[in-house]
């Protein structure tokens, strides 16, 4: 029996080669035609016309209501056609496909079970660059200069607040259930980094309870969120963003984890396999 099931995601049916070359699961999201060597979001109980605001969390609740329960294997990962785990950091210059299989992180196991998760390396949120605040958030920072100057004040819900508007987090997070509403805002307010990418590893069991908690909530948010106008890719993907914050809230504050690499190299570039 495999150990672990790793589900690549990609939005391009011209993936699916390298993806299998890859020893991964190749997930076709999106409105193109995938051939049936792909899993998709598509048939059985789906909410795959919503992946425009939810992104990759179309997939997951298709696994969730479709095929969780036919998984095998102990361990399931998530990774992306440009974004993949690896055991350590490596040069992606002239990477050969051969090359990035080898270096592929696929086998929580060899920790010896230490760990009952693992995540991206956590991404902080403090150093925000210039070019984009006078781009985009010049006003807010105007009105707000202590966020300007004093990197420590630059806190995850600032950070949301900035690029997916500025009430729309507290409102989600009133929805949440009481036993996980007061802690999640206490991490909000406190950490200054997170695990990026909506990208992890665990269990399976551990997965089921997380589907447990995200997809109730985000269908609360959506109640009051869908008679808002969410255009621009910062709002339009808000029940995305939110679980990713959730995501790193979650699986930290509850079990043993452990981060690691994540490399960014497109297997578009992969051509003539």
């Amino acid at each position: 029996m495999k150990n672990t099931s790793i589900f690549c995601l990609t939005l391009n049916p011209e993936h699916e080669k390298p993806i299998n070359k890859l020893g991964l699961i190749p997930v076709g999201l999106g409105n193109k035609s995938f051939s049936k060597n792909f899993l998709t979001d598509k048939n059985g109980i789906s909410i795959s016309e919503k992946n425009p605001f939810y992104g990759e969390y179309t997939f997951h609740y298709w696994l969730w209501k479709n095929y969780l329960n036919k998984i095998t294997s102990e361990w399931v990962g998530f990774c992306q056609y440009r974004k993949f785990f690896v055991k350590k950091k490596i040069l992606i210059e002239n990477l050969k496909l051969s090359e990035l299989k080898d270096n592929l992180f696929i086998n929580p196991n060899e920790e010896n079970n230490k760990y009952d998760c693992f995540l991206g390396e956590s991404f902080s949120v403090q150093n925000i660059k210039i070019s984009k605040i006078v781009k985009h958030h010049l006003g807010y920072f105007f009105l707000n200069p202590q966020y300007f100057f004093w990197k420590k004040k630059r806190n995850l819900k600032f950070q949301f607040e900035l690029f997916h508007g500025k009430q729309n987090l507290e409102t989600a997070m009133q929805l949440l259930e009481k036993k996980h509403q007061n802690m999640f805002k206490e991490f909000m307010n406190t950490k200054t980094s997170f695990n990026p990418h909506n990208m992890f590893f665990c269990k399976k069991e551990i997965l089921a309870r997380y589907y447990e908690i995200i997809f109730p909530w985000l269908s609360k948010c959506e109640e009051i969120f869908s008679k808002k106008k969410l255009e621009g890719y910062g709002l339009k993907r808000i029940y995305g963003f939110l679980a990713e914050r959730f995501l790193s809230f979650w699986f930290t504050k509850n079990y043993k984890y452990k981060e690691l690499p994540i490399i960014i190299k497109d297997i578009s570039n992969y051509k003539n396999l």
